[in-house]
Parts: structure tokens; C-alpha cells; sequence
């Protein structure tokens, strides 16, 4: 999208993305109290990796996939916050020596370089535990079986059959050549499977049957692959001022992308179809499902 209609889209996502954030960031704020007691250090490391910074695009996800139903924004808070959770104990452990080593994490020093290894493994063990102990708690959805459902559909999201396998999967890439079909698949389940989740949560929490989530799931998968193809963009042509964090390394450790295989033009074509098909699964909402159509959108057009 381009002219006054992508600035329109622009607008909106900044605008409810900056809410959220303060929303993530307020709520992290109260559950990671620091303790006056030897666990102080712990907590002083979970709140430098979660507390400011990052785009918060999971959580602000998860509500506008709850406007289409009609859900409290407290729930979808609560469940943005889990989402969140998991995914910053993923970039701590990411960050660590044995998996990409890096330095710098949204503008700062990352969290074994600000503290110790030893107390980014646990900060992030403990973002992990939280995450279930906040969607396990009524506050966020009276019904017992839907708390079930949704902790069961973000342990696999982020266990083996989804994020954590796709990290295991680009470690491998280091070693060896994937083709466009295995990078596909490694990032359907890195990126992808927690992008899911945040737009399958609404459909769990509004009780919507498996059969009436067909167009979620495709808008879903879309945008998590356009995210993706977008981030292998920025490596290659972003400011690592804007990024917060190292470029280049994919090509430096000699992984294979989507702009390696597909180059440059070809990669922001394909982002740009993945958008416009994940738009078109939306066609049976109306006006409700703008800030989905505008997230995707921003997905293609950010420059961090």
C-alpha cells in the first residue's frame, strides 16, 4: 500500500501499537516487582529485557484479532502479556553465546552482556514459566476450558512443533544449504507458529469453532511469512541504528533467506502478495478488522 491509504494504515498501527506498548510495558512493570531479597538480581534482569523497547507487534496482534469479537481488552491484555512473555525469553536465549551470541538487543546491551549468562538463562526460564501462570489465572478468561486451550495452543506455538524447533532448525542452516521450501518451513515455525497464536487466542477466547477459523489461520500464516521476508529485508538494506540490534548476519554465518534465494525484488514482491492475500482473508469482516488489515499492511513498510 502506498500514498494517503498507507499512511492511514501508518497512523493506526502507530497510534494502538504505542497504547499497547504502554499497556506491555505498565503491566511488566507490576508483575516483575523487584524482591528485596536475593532473587533481586533475577528480576533486574527480566525487566531489562522486557520492560521498553521492542514493537510489541504480538500483543497489539492479539487485540486487534479481539476487536473482531468483541473481547475485553483486559483479556486481550493478559494474553498479549503471555505472548510477550514467551517472546522476549526467546530473544534473551537467542542472544546467548551458544546460540547467535549477540550484543545489542532493542538499542541496548543484551541481557548475558548487561548481567551474566547464568542470570539471562534464568530470566528467561522464568519469562517462560509466567507466560502459563498468567493465561492459567481466571483474570484472564472466566471459562476454565478455554485458560486450558489457550495454554495448551501456546506450549505447542512455542515448543518443538513451533518457535523453539524453528531455532533448532536455524542453527542447523549454519551447517548446512536449505532450500526454499526448508526456509520456508524453518520460519513458519520460528516466526510463524507465535504469530498464529496471537491471532488464534481470539478465536479461543470467543469460543469460535474450528471450522470458522479457516480465514484466521490464513491470515495468520501470510503475514507471519510477509514478517519474515520484511526482517530478511532489513538485514540486508535496514539501519542498525532503527533495528536496535546487528545486521548482516545471517549472510555472514552463511544462511540461506528468502532475499538470498529469491534476491531482493523478488523477495519484496513476494512479501507484498503474502499481505495482499492475508488482507483478502479478511473479506467477511467489515470495519473491525481495519487495524488487521493495517498491521499487515506496516508488516512490508517498517523500517525495524
Amino acid at each position: 500500500m502506498s500514498g494517503d491509504g498507507g499512511a492511514a494504515a501508518a497512523s493506526l498501527v502507530t497510534s494502538r501499537a504505542a497504547s499497547v506498548a504502554q499497556d506491555i510495558d505498565a503491566a511488566f512493570d507490576r508483575l516483575l516487582a523487584v524482591p528485596d531479597d536475593a532473587r533481586a538480581r533475577l528480576y533486574d534482569a527480566m525487566r531489562h529485557a522486557a520492560i521498553g523497547g521492542g514493537k510489541r507487534l504480538r500483543p497489539l496482534l492479539v487485540q486487534a484479532s479481539c476487536d473482531l469479537f468483541n473481547i475485553s481488552r483486559d483479556s486481550a491484555l493478559r494474553v498479549g502479556l503471555a505472548i510477550e512473555c514467551i517472546h522476549v525469553y526467546s530473544l534473551i536465549h537467542d542472544d546467548l553465546p551458544a546460540m547467535d551470541d549477540d550484543d545489542m538487543r532493542r538499542g541496548k546491551p543484551t541481557v548475558h552482556k548487561a548481567y551474566d549468562e547464568a542470570a539471562a538463562i534464568l530470566a528467561g526460564d522464568c519469562l517462560h514459566d509466567l507466560a502459563f501462570e498468567i493465561l492459567a489465572d481466571e483474570e484472564t478468561h472466566p471459562d476454565p476450558f478455554v485458560r486450558i486451550d489457550l495454554v495448551r495452543a501456546l506450549a505447542v506455538s512455542s515448543g518443538p512443533a513451533g518457535m523453539a524447533g524453528g531455532q533448532m532448525m536455524d542453527l542447523e542452516a549454519e551447517k548446512t544449504r536449505f532450500d526454499l521450501a526448508t526456509v520456508t518451513r524453518l520460519q513458519n515455525l520460528k516466526t510463524g507458529a507465535l504469530i498464529a497464536f496471537c491471532v488464534e487466542a481470539a478465536a479461543i477466547m470467543a469460543r469460535l469453532p474450528h471450522e470458522a477459523r479457516t480465514g484466521l489461520h490464513g491470515y495468520a500464516r501470510d503475514i507471519g511469512l510477509a514478517f519474515q521476508i520484511a526482517d530478511d529485508l532489513l538485514d540486508v538494506e535496514g539501519d542498525a541504528a532503527l533495528a536496535g540490534k546487528a545486521l548482516g548476519k545471517d549472510a555472514a554465518a552463511g544462511k540461506e533467506t528468502f532475499v538470498s534465494l529469491l534476491g531482493v525484488a523478488r523477495a519484496r514482491e513476494q512479501a507484498q502478495m503474502l499481505v495482499d492475500q492475508a488482507k483478502a482473508h479478511l473479506h467477511g469482516h467489515g470495519a473491525e478488522a481495519d487495524l488487521l488489515r493495517a498491521i499487515a499492511d506496516y508488516i512490508v513498510e517498517r523500517d525495524r
